[in-house]
């Protein structure tokens, strides 16, 4: 990108995937080879092996600039890639973008999050009938923030494949000595929890802190213990591997004996 961005001449900016990259923003299992930019030229403008040019309105609000490279603004790019991205992907995308806007650590700023939300719903009506407009409406409203990771937020898309409610997410236990731990997902239908278990608390050195991986997982049993102890309810892990598709996660669910309502 830095090196399109240098030889690129008019107006044109980067969009779509460039811009997700440029605003940190998860890609679910997608593959990113080429650099995307959009442009309001009316005449044709050719790509590249390397680039994809993309003509379509670009009006100034929709512009912003990250780390001196022009690019679509937050809100823009949301949409632009909710459209053509698969279903999974785009739901880590909305939830990432959402948690940017209203998380404030352990806080959750309701006035931010509504604004967005809004902001969203202005912009698909100004798209109606555009491709992929569709999937991007479902995804707004399906959207949610509080998922931590992309694979909180295709988890949960595999749990609504299943049948389950919404879950809640983030849910506090209180824990000994005055300590709150909190659960990824609180599966109220069938009263139990859930919890994916992305393998960086584990491998990624900063995440634990300077803790060895054995301190961590003895950590951990110990806070499942306490949860499982307290709360009387079932407590099931997931990774990777068990949201490729619902029926995955279906079957791992089903080893800690908790099924679709």
């Amino acid at each position: 990108m830095i090196a399109v961005a240098r030889d690129s001449e008019g107006g044109a900016a980067m969009s779509y995937a460039s811009a997700g990259v440029l605003w940190r923003l998860p890609f679910y299992r997608t593959g990113l080879v080429r650099v995307h930019m959009t442009t309001d030229a009316p005449r044709r403008i050719s790509s590249a092996p390397d680039v994809l040019r993309h003509v379509e309105p670009l009006p100034p609000e929709d512009l912003v600039v990250i780390d001196g490279i022009r690019c679509t603004n937050l809100s823009r790019t949301v949409l632009d890639l909710c459209r053509i991205l698969p279903l999974e992907a785009a739901v880590a995308v909305a939830d990432a973008a959402e948690r940017l806007m209203g998380q404030r650590i352990r806080e959750w700023d309701l006035d931010a999050i509504e604004s967005w939300r809004a902001g969203q719903q202005q912009r698909l009506d100004t798209a109606a009938g555009a491709r992929g407009v569709r999937q991007a409406r479902w995804v707004a409203n399906f959207a949610d923030g509080r998922a931590q990771l992309p694979g909180e937020s295709v988890s949960r898309l595999q749990l609504h494949r299943l049948g389950f409610a919404p879950p809640q997410l983030q849910v506090p236990v209180r824990g000994p000595a005055g300590r709150m731990f909190f659960v990824d997902f609180g599966l109220d239908d069938v009263n139990a929890f859930g919890e994916f278990d992305g393998k960086g608390k584990y491998l990624d050195e900063a995440m634990r802190s300077g803790k060895t991986i054995d301190q961590v997982m003895l950590e951990e049993k110990e806070r499942e213990d306490w949860i499982r102890g307290t709360t009387h309810r079932p407590f099931a892990r997931w990774g990777s591997s068990h949201i490729r598709t619902a029926r995955d996660l279906a079957l791992r669910l089903s080893s800690f004996h908790i099924s679709s309502p």
